[in-house]
């Protein structure tokens, strides 16, 4: 099975790491506790609070492996000045009706579109990877036929 790079700004690095380092130490802790008390509680069998437990622990334990195989195949994102659409750009977009968005590339893990942050894995992100200022990009998204000319590039 191949495996896909995690592509990461230093900031993304940073909380990938707290995050995991929380769920292992932290949250870890606080799931044993949990089990334990649950099977203090009584008779393992038809007992609501432990088969909570662990399942709350099998949660725990697979995000913390998502995040370490993450973690193992994360590319840093560089902040190269670049005259194109690269990962890790904040491009200034216009579209016919004159509304202006500002978008910055990151991977998906940091993917925040709300904070204008969107991954090079969406339909515009990918469709604006490798542009110049000045060009027109068509992207065909859930909400419909989009045009967007680049205005400028950070």
């Amino acid at each position: 099975m191949e495996t896909q790079d995690v592509f990461l700004t230093n900031d993304g690095l940073q909380r990938a790491v707290s995050q995991l380092e929380f769920l292992r130490t932290v949250k870890r802790a606080e799931v044993a506790q949990y089990l334990h008390d649950a099977k203090e509680s009584g008779d393992v069998i038809d007992n609501a609070a432990y088969e909570d437990a662990k399942n709350e622990q099998a949660r725990l334990e697979g995000r913390i492996m998502e995040l370490e195989q993450m973690l193992a195949k994360a590319k840093l994102i560089d902040n190269v000045r670049s005259d194109s659409v690269t990962l890790g750009s904040i491009v200034h977009l216009r579209v016919a009706e004159g509304r202006e968005y500002h978008y910055t590339i990151v991977g998906a893990f940091e993917a925040n579109p709300g904070a204008g942050r969107i991954s090079n894995e969406s339909p515009v992100g990918r469709a604006l990877l490798g542009h110049k200022p000045g060009d027109r990009v068509i992207v065909s998204t859930p909400g419909g036929v989009k045009e967007y000319t680049i205005h400028s590039i950070e």
